[in-house]
């Protein structure tokens, strides 16, 4: 016997019901991230004055568009309550444009009226928004210069002094109370930075090169995030931003000038010897050894940063050991290869790159 499809209100129930099993999944997993400690990515929480501009702007929008929508939607409902009713019975109406036909385009005209100079406003807020992200002073500024590859992050740390000058990777560390001028480049197709926390995104476009001041008001840890579509990992391509008392950068910024310090654990010795005489050095780079290539990440302090791979991995030795086996089991389509070295080298590789602290 053939069987009936169910009826439509039925199915239409259970379309309701996935989509509120789905929301409800949602949540709970948002609710399961929110209670690890992961640094903050919200527009909404401002951590410094060029955010805050932009938080301004969004609630000055968010009112007029509500504002807005309220009084659309109680027009319509009083359009609908007050719409005259007519049956076989009544009178036709022969006066082409009604009396009350007039009042309500004179109601129309006022609506456009009052939406043109609402757009208005939002422009001039647009713009004084702005020029206020224009006017932070670069007094003693920190200079940055960031350049974006399929999928990470390069910084160099630019001084007048070029001895002064480092580089390092996927992990931003600013001083807090002290603006900085980040230079931004592309090394292959259109990419945007964006730290929700401290300003808005800007786009690194190959062959050009534009610029971005922030400041972050207090210490803290941001997440950062390419926010334009880059290829098949861009939604892996995320970095930190961490803002230190100014003493405290000064520190970090002194260690990361020095060169890699070889240690004495023998392990780590055979590591070393490894990574120099394979074929780590053909991509990437340890101050104060022969490696000096530039096509991957610098690893000259790989043991001091949080993550690996641009956000993908927290800096521990089981995952750096499972990222140097297989790449592309978390980044399908990054251009590290999978690694074929034996588990007791492997380790002895690991065992140097988390000596480079």
């Amino acid at each position: 016997m053939r069987r009936r499809s169910p009826p439509l209100f039925t199915r239409g129930t259970r379309c309701v019901r996935s989509l509120l099993l789905a929301a409800a999944c949602g949540a709970l997993l948002a609710l399961g991230l929110g209670a690890e400690a992961a640094p903050p990515q919200d527009v909404l929480s401002p951590a410094g004055p060029q955010a805050a501009h932009i938080r301004d702007l969004w609630h000055i929008t968010l009112a007029v568009c509500t504002v807005v929508f309220a009084g659309v939607l109680a027009a319509v409902l009083v359009a609908l309550w007050r719409s005259p009713r007519a049956d076989s019975a009544s009178a036709a109406e022969l006066d082409p444009v009604s009396a009350r036909e007039r009042r309500a385009g004179r109601r129309v005209g006022t609506a456009v009226a009052a939406s043109v100079l609402l757009l208005l406003f939002l422009i001039v807020a647009s713009v004084l928004t702005d020029r206020a992200l224009a006017q932070l002073s670069l007094k003693d500024a920190v200079r940055i210069e960031i350049t974006a590859n399929q999928w990470w992050w390069e910084a160099r740390y630019d001084d007048d002094d070029p001895s002064r000058t480092f580089t390092t990777a996927n992990e931003l560390h600013i001083p807090a109370g002290r603006p900085v001028l980040f230079t931004l480049k592309s090394n292959d197709v259109i990419h945007s930075l964006w730290v929700p926390n401290l300003h808005g995104k800007k786009d690194l476009i190959p062959g050009r090169t534009a610029t971005l001041q922030l400041q972050a008001d207090k210490p803290g840890v941001y997440r950062g995030q390419c926010a334009e579509f880059c290829g098949f990992q861009h939604a892996f391509m995320a970095f930190l931003v961490v803002a230190h008392p100014p003493a405290e950068y000064e520190a970090w910024a002194a260690a990361q000038r020095r060169t890699a310090v070889a240690s004495d654990d023998p392990q780590a010795v055979r590591g070393r010897a490894l990574f120099l005489g394979g074929t780590c050095v053909m991509c990437h780079t340890v101050l104060g050894t022969t490696a000096s290539a530039h096509r991957g990440p610098d690893l000259t302090h790989l043991a001091s940063r949080q993550t690996l791979a641009a956000g993908s991995l927290a800096n521990t030795p089981q995952d750096l050991e499972r990222w140097i086996r297989n790449p592309q089991q978390f980044k399908p389509g990054v251009n590290m290869p999978a690694s074929n070295l034996p588990d007791e080298d492997l380790k002895a590789l690991v065992a140097y790159l988390r000596s480079l602290s």
